[in-house]
């Protein structure tokens, strides 16, 4: 979670939209991360567990929270 957060942040100097995506398990992880980064990173979070899922599971995932994900990609830019 901190690398991502980390990269966002780096992306945001050069005004490059980026969203992450992460389990609902870590939101409170995220926003705490985000507050000491000095960030409002835009966030798409997604039903917890991920590791345990086949591929078929993962792009059905994908398929629903795209969506989403371009919307904040978008509004962000």
């Amino acid at each position: 979670m901190s690398c991502s957060l980390h990269d966002l942040a780096e992306y945001e100097t050069y005004d490059t939209p980026s969203v992450l995506v992460a389990s609902e398990e870590f939101a409170s992880a995220a926003e705490a991360q985000g507050r000491s980064l000095g960030i409002t990173p835009a966030v798409v979070y997604v039903p917890h567990p991920i590791q345990s899922r086949d591929d078929a599971e993962m792009v059905a995932l994908a398929d629903e929270y795209a969506g989403r994900v371009i919307g904040e990609l978008v509004e962000d830019s």
